[in-house]
């Protein structure tokens, strides 16, 4: 019989990695094609099963999408029904011209989402943060329509370059985060939209549309933007 000695035992030791290193291969593909399952999203089943939830709970369907740029309802729409005249947009121009507000209320959609745009003359009083008591009700009806939404809305205060000499406020800065706030609270308070869905913040001169270079410009620039975040923005938002 021939003795087994030291080379032998290296020998089979040494061929014992590939029983590793097949095992490690064969988790890896499976790991992979995990992936690939998951990642595949029929698209159309999740808009089913988003449309009956939003059946279940309050018998409205929302779509939030991606921002095209091409329209609104690209963005964000809302449908009862498939009737139109409850679109957020068709609301919004109903108010418009039912309160000559042309020349103070806008909207567009951009990167952001839904932005409806209010003149700061509207609201405001020169060098105040304090809402004008007769808009108010204007701020709540804009509120009602907004309100049915799930997405985030967050509130931001714009000035424009001149800058600001009173004892209340030390900056444009200051006075355009006070003035989106004092719009959060009357959305929050009168409305009844989820505090923890609504956010206020303030960018002063620093975030114009247009250059500061006129009169008529630096009135564009003095606004504050209700917007509906797109869901892109979402994920960014604390208590999802």
């Amino acid at each position: 019989m021939r003795r087994f000695d030291d080379n032998d035992e290296k020998k089979v030791n040494n061929e014992r990695w590939l029983l590793t290193y097949s095992d490690m291969i064969t988790l890896l593909m499976i790991f992979f094609i995990v992936l690939y399952t998951i990642s595949t999203v029929n698209s159309q089943k999740f808009q089913q099963i988003a449309a009956s939830l939003g059946k279940t709970f309050d018998g409205t369907n929302y779509v939030v999408g991606q921002y095209s740029g091409n329209s609104i309802l690209d963005s964000i729409k809302t449908t009862n029904n498939t009737n139109t005249d409850n679109t957020i947009e068709s609301q919004l121009d109903k108010l418009i011209k039912q309160n000559n507000l042309q020349n103070m209320v806008t909207y567009k959609v951009d990167e952001r989402g839904f932005v409806i745009s209010l003149n700061d003359t509207l609201l405001f009083d020169t060098g105040s943060a304090d809402v004008k008591p007769d808009q108010k009700a204007t701020l709540i009806k804009i509120g009602n329509i907004l309100k049915a939404m799930p997405n985030y809305i967050r509130v931001e205060g714009y000035t424009d370059n001149v800058p600001i000499n009173n004892s209340q406020f030390h900056s444009n800065w200051e006075l355009s985060v006070i003035r989106a706030t004092n719009v959060v609270e009357i959305l929050v308070n009168n409305v009844k939209i989820d505090p923890a869905k609504i956010s206020a913040v303030g960018y002063g001169e620093y975030r114009p549309i247009v250059p500061n270079d006129s009169d008529k410009n630096r009135q564009l620039n003095r606004r504050v933007d209700i917007v509906i975040m797109n869901s892109d923005y979402n994920k960014w938002e604390p208590n999802q």
